[in-house]
């Protein structure tokens, strides 16, 4: 195992840590993140920390919120960093992010889900924080998005709605 196999989890809400409101009829964001509770459930051989930036929608993110993820990570003192957020301006995120951060030698995941992970059998979010860190350790130090078990970079991914899943602009994807 690496010297600092510590993972940092940058939380910043999203339909990961949602419920669903039958009242709304839409999931709605839960003001304390349940990433912790559930990382923490599959017992893994990594240490971790966790930071909570916004816990939003991502459609109500602010420059202000950009801002403060990417101090956070910029002073955070570990390599491998996971980022939680919603799907609609994920690709946003890893754009600024990769933008504006100076430092080079940390290797950062995007990744969230489609459905709630909480209370929901056949959710996506499980899977998707697997994959992301799985990858952390295979991948060379830069801005990522992991979704739908398949890595993009933030120049080129997007979301497509209607199919519930992101894609390459420039390949088949």
């Amino acid at each position: 195992m690496a010297k600092d196999s510590t993972i940092h989890f940058v939380l910043m809400g999203g339909t990961i840590d949602s419920y669903y409101s039958g009242c709304k009829d839409t999931v709605i964001t839960r003001k304390e993140s349940i990433i912790e509770r559930y990382i923490e459930g599959i017992k893994p051989y990594f240490k971790s920390k966790y930071t909570s930036i916004a816990m939003k929608d991502s459609r109500d993110l602010k420059l202000s919120d950009f801002k403060k993820m990417a101090k956070i990570i910029e002073n955070s003192p570990h390599k491998k960093i996971i980022i939680t957020h919603g799907t609609y301006a994920m690709s946003d995120s890893a754009r600024y992010l990769k933008a504006h951060l100076k430092r080079k030698d940390q290797t950062i995941i995007f990744t969230g889900s489609m459905i709630p992970i909480d209370s929901f059998t056949f959710s996506d979010g499980g899977f998707n924080l697997g994959f992301a860190i799985a990858k952390l350790d295979s991948l060379e130090p830069g801005v990522y998005v992991c979704f739908n078990a398949c890595i993009f970079s933030p120049d080129e991914v997007a979301k497509q709605l209607q199919a519930g899943k992101f894609f390459s602009i420039f390949s088949e994807k």
